[in-house]
């Protein structure tokens, strides 16, 4: 026997019935009230259901549910409730907290059993298929990340600036993305959604892969033709998103897109290439303009040398750079220590 039973009873007579209908095929632990019967749950990892009494002493079946709930594991181990009372309100509520079933006092045991049994099966298959699909949604993701480092690396052998600043824009996009989601509601988004966003931010230079070399690693600033050419890069990123298997998560191709499209769009509509202003840019693909922006300004390129922190700072402020979302650059100068110790890591 390798799963057990948990009744959760009071009532020690109760407890005793109850075990004897499962003695041939789990395990059986007891507890008295919800509070042992939760320390139980905590405790033991081969827990195949719960037989949970409604009225106990300390803590009662309902607190135990709800408990079961804010941890998760309702989803995991089926919960019956044990009762005489036949109270619609609580037993609607017992429901609504996850309990698979009731199991009516005085007990009809070969038919308790039957019902628990089959729902304890069902239970085992549904979480086993649960593990498969979180195994395969693992082994995308690392699909997924390899796939976006094996373009990054393509954009670094074509520019050797590029290899080293798409680490530091993945750091700052997080810096930036977390602060300006906690800060503004309207931008919030969550951790899983932040992750992706950062790795998207990888891909937003991927279109350079298409630019010629004389343009792309020129040492001296692009005539205004070459630098028509050189706004290319981010409609030929999309072009090649395009054209990636379709095993890349749907997410961060969409975030990847936006990104590699909008990165160069600016607040007051005088980006490019779609000419998009105010909040029509996603915020993210604002964020990751603004760390593009800040970087390029405090790393040394072949026509020029890196600003200091406070000079990048002070020319993305005054709109030497494009005009930017006034909420960003207040998270900006919220995050400028933090903001500058990330890129000194990565340089």
């Amino acid at each position: 026997m390798d799963k057990s039973i948990l009744i959760v009873d009071d009532a020690e007579t109760n407890r005793v019935i109850l075990a004897n209908g499962f003695l041939d095929q789990y395990n059986i632990l007891e507890a008295e009230n919800g509070k042992q019967a939760l320390e139980m749950i905590n405790t033991h990892s081969d827990i195949a259901a719960v037989l949970l009494d409604l009225l106990m002493p300390e803590m009662n079946g309902i607190q135990v549910l709800d408990q079961l709930n804010k941890n998760g594991k309702i989803k995991h181990i089926p919960v019956f409730i044990i009762t005489a009372a036949d109270n619609e309100d609580t037993l609607t509520e017992a429901y609504e907290l996850g309990a698979v079933d009731v199991i009516s006092k005085p007990f009809r045991m070969n038919f308790i059993k039957s019902r628990i049994t089959s729902i304890i099966e069902l239970y085992a298959h549904r979480n086993q298929l649960v593990e498969i699909v979180d195994e395969q949604i693992e082994k995308l993701s690392k699909v997924n990340q390899s796939m976006i480092e094996t373009l990054a690396t393509l954009i670094e052998f074509r520019d050797c600036e590029s290899g080293e600043h798409v680490k530091r824009i993945c750091g700052l996009t997080r810096i930036l993305m977390t602060s300006i989601s906690d800060t503004y509601p309207e931008y919030n988004t969550t951790p899983a959604e932040i992750d992706k966003i950062v790795n998207a931010s990888i891909l937003h230079d991927v279109g350079k892969i298409s630019i010629p070399d004389g343009i792309l690693n020129k040492p001296a600033r692009l005539t205004k033709e070459e630098f028509e050419i050189m706004k290319q890069h981010t409609v030929k990123g999309c072009e090649i998103l395009t054209h990636i298997p379709a095993i890349m998560d749907e997410d961060i191709f969409n975030y990847s897109y936006d990104i590699c499209r909008h990165h160069h769009e600016r607040w007051d509509g005088r980006g490019y290439p779609d000419g998009l202003a105010g909040d029509d840019i996603s915020i993210w693909s604002q964020i990751v303009a603004l760390a593009d922006v800040y970087d390029a300004l405090t790393s040394p390129r072949c026509y020029k040398a890196a600003f200091d922190h406070q000079t990048a700072l002070n020319m993305i402020y005054n709109g030497e750079c494009g005009i930017f979302n006034p909420k960003v650059l207040e998270i900006l100068k919220k995050n400028e220590d933090k903001v500058k110790y990330e890129h000194e890591q990565g340089m």
